[in-house]
């Protein structure tokens, strides 16, 4: 008989997992702590390689009739120059977009879809405190607020960046550091046909409009820990700011009438040394907190959850050694987690943290982002490096789940 397995945590990695060992034929519980998807300011980007995972499931076409932007190209605006730096339509595969989806919209797909299995279960409103273990220290359930207890054959930790399960199993975690926050609002716009999503560099600042057709999604984003000192300085000052760096959007900032209107996140960039302990493994930010740089954290968890679902599901339909296969899931995932942070925490050290230097100088913008302007292949490079990454996964877990 497979083994039973919880999932704790409705976001990307525990859902993409949740749809991918039911489609196995092995019987998953979701857990989700909030009673539906609907938190604004989420990650949004639905990257070429997650597209890729969607076709190969047949389910790629059906994904994109829901709400979305589709982005073909990544700009800058440096020193006051626009300039090309990544070029999708060079990607050797068929989905050659960033899809600009709502969160909400894409965790409800995956919740639909993984719904026609009659293996899965999705629990809404199921807040996850802490784990249970057997006589021998093996995890064995998982402990709910109000002290209902799930029990479980194996637990996925998909709990994000603040995981308690993470806490609950003492996994060691190491803090690579990250420089800055990030304030999240929306600003009104008039609705465009061209996606005019793009990043603007200045000394001292850095600002992210990403187009949602009839309003900008915005980050500003300032050195870590000054989160205070900007609210201090008063919303009309923010506008002002805002204007001063986008004089095409001081119109649109007089929208922001209260501080509640803008969200904090505050910037990680670690990863745990160990993912797993017997009857556990820890899978997307719970396991590795990503920067946005690049907008590759949910990306990086589906990859994570298609490699698990790769390496285990077989193993938990024919009741095997789930916790070796568990620890080859680290093995596999581990690299890529590492090149990517390495490459996030070089755009840390070396530009983030150097643009937002007050005192710092921005004449002209750096000569490989000039030279990626000028040269349209090698906006292919970056290109495959943000929308495909480094080892992508495929789905290669058994297709033996009756769908409903």
């Amino acid at each position: 008989m497979a083994a039973h397995l919880v999932i704790v945590g409705g976001g990307p990695a525990g859902m993409m997992a949740g749809l991918l060992f039911a489609r196995a034929g092995v019987p998953v519980t979701v857990l989700e702590k909030h009673g539906d998807f609907l938190r604004d300011f989420r990650g949004d980007t639905v990257h070429p390689s997650t597209l890729e995972l969607f076709r190969e499931l047949g389910l790629r076409d059906r994904l994109l009739e829901r709400p979305h932007d589709k982005v073909s190209e990544l700009a800058g605006r440096i020193a006051g120059q626009r300039l090309r730096i990544a070029d999708f339509r060079r990607l050797p595969v068929d989905s050659k977009f960033i899809a600009l989806m709502p969160q909400w919209d894409f965790l409800d797909f995956v919740a639909r879809e993984a719904e026609c299995y009659p293996d899965f279960t999705l629990r809404m409103r199921a807040e996850a405190v802490g784990l249970s273990h057997d006589a021998a220290g093996r995890v064995n359930g998982v402990m709910l607020a109000g002290g209902e207890r799930v029990p479980a054959d194996y637990v996925i930790a998909a709990d994000g960046r603040r995981s308690v399960l993470r806490d609950a199993a003492a996994l060691p975690l190491e803090d690579l550091g990250a420089p800055m926050d990030v304030f999240w609002f929306r600003l009104p716009k008039a609705a465009t046909l061209e996606n005019q999503t793009m990043g603007v560099f200045e000394a001292g600042r850095l600002f992210v409009q990403i187009d949602r057709r009839d309003y900008w999604q915005c980050a500003y984003v300032f050195a870590k820990g000054q989160a205070d000192a900007v609210r201090a300085r008063g919303l009309p000052a923010f506008r002002e700011e805002i204007a001063r760096l986008l004089p095409e959007l001081g119109a649109a900032a007089g929208a922001l009438t209260d501080w509640d209107q803008v969200k904090l996140l505050s910037v990680a960039l670690d990863r745990l040394t160990r993912w797993y302990r017997p009857g556990l493994l820890a899978i997307g930010d719970a396991a590795h907190a990503m920067s946005p740089v690049g907008g590759v954290g949910i990306n990086l968890a589906i990859q994570d959850a298609v490699a698990a679902a790769n390496l285990m599901a077989q193993t938990m339909v024919e009741g095997g050694d789930v916790d070796a296969a568990a620890s080859r899931v680290q093995q596999r995932r581990l690299f890529p987690t590492r090149v990517i942070q390495r490459a996030q925490k070089m755009a840390h050290d070396r530009i983030i943290g150097a643009l937002l230097d007050l005192d710092a100088r921005l004449v002209r913008p750096p000569w490989v982002v000039r030279l990626l302007d000028r040269c349209a292949p090698l906006r292919g490079i970056p290109a495959r490096l943000v929308g495909l990454g480094i080892r992508r996964e495929h789905i290669r877990s058994p297709d033996a789940g009756k769908r409903g």
